[in-house]
């Protein structure tokens, strides 16, 4: 598995996977060609590709010394192989290259999974948004502080 960065014709991969692992509320082509357009500036983005497949992403934005998870996704075919971790990993490193002293992220109430991995990763909840996804679910607000 090799970790690259993205590029503008991984969209519309990155589009399909979205719509399967978030549904109504996943990102459209737009949404990524606004992110990509913040590279190198404000955003960093990798993906995780096994021979020509994109199997997970994630993306940083960083800005004024706050990091904020902006996606992360690990196609369900390889989830609970410990990519999402090594995406995390990654991202985190990369925030700490940018001189964040924090990172925050909002996850679903309900993605267990992902709330776990987060708090293993020294993340911790500060907030709650009621009903913030389009199906009424919550969002966990996190926070992690990154070490000097």
């Amino acid at each position: 598995m090799e970790l690259r960065p993205v590029r503008w014709w991984d969209i519309e991969e990155l589009t399909g996977i979205e719509a399967v692992l978030f549904g109504v509320d996943a990102w459209t082509a737009e949404t990524f060609w606004g992110e990509l357009a913040g590279i190198p500036a404000t955003r960093w983005y990798r993906a995780a590709v096994e021979g020509e497949e994109i199997v997970g992403y994630v993306g940083l934005a960083a800005i004024e010394g706050t990091g904020d998870v902006q996606t992360i996704a690990v196609r369900h075919d390889h989830q609970g192989t410990g990519l999402g971790g090594v995406l995390l990993g990654e991202l985190l490193t990369q925030a700490q290259n940018a001189g964040c002293s924090e990172v925050l992220l909002e996850v679903r109430a309900d993605n267990t999974a992902a709330i776990a991995l987060y708090r293993r990763r020294d993340f911790v909840q500060i907030a709650e948004r009621p009903q913030y996804y389009q199906d009424g679910v919550a969002a966990l607000i996190m926070r992690r502080e990154m070490s000097g």
